[in-house]
């Protein structure tokens, strides 16, 4: 594990939001998957929380943050945004947000994103995020993370 600089968009968003003093750590064995990163960080997999990247069926991309122990039911997601929706393939996830599949953070995308929360993620006090890159990850407290995304309520859309 080493600390190492974010890329230049979620460093803007750090700095846009007074996150000055998050650290993005490293981990060469990658953090590529929730488990990953449990793995390498040595916390628990729902100390995790996973970006997925979904496209309604009016082609609007949809963030969904997800406890990393947990599935998303995407039934249960589509009756809350009303639409039904799918995996955005890799091509949609790096044009939406800036990223690769793996290394998605919760904010700091190239594009806007409507962004759903899950509630069990919302319940910790501090969670482990992607910083950009399958390997990069930081840890934000659960309220600095409410303050960036205005998201101050969960939802379950947990499989």
């Amino acid at each position: 594990m080493k600390k190492v600089a974010p890329p230049q968009c979620l460093q803007n968003a750090f700095e846009e939001n007074g996150l000055t003093q998050i650290d993005v750590f490293e981990f060469p064995e990658g953090t590529h998957t929730a488990v990953d990163a449990a793995k390498a960080i040595g916390c628990n997999v729902s100390d995790i929380g996973k970006s997925l990247v979904f496209v309604t069926e009016t082609l609007n991309p949809i963030l969904i943050v997800m406890n990393g122990a947990d599935q998303v039911d995407m039934n249960k997601a589509a009756n809350l945004l009303g639409l039904p929706i799918r995996k955005a393939e890799a091509t949609e996830v790096r044009e939406t947000t800036g990223y690769v599949i793996g290394g998605v953070p919760p904010f700091g995308h190239a594009k806007p994103v409507e962004t759903l929360i899950d509630k069990k993620l919302l319940e910790k006090d501090t969670v482990w995020l992607a910083a950009g890159t399958p390997k990069t990850v930081f840890s934000l407290s659960t309220r600095d993370l409410r303050d960036v995304t205005g998201i101050e309520t969960g939802v379950d859309v947990s499989a």
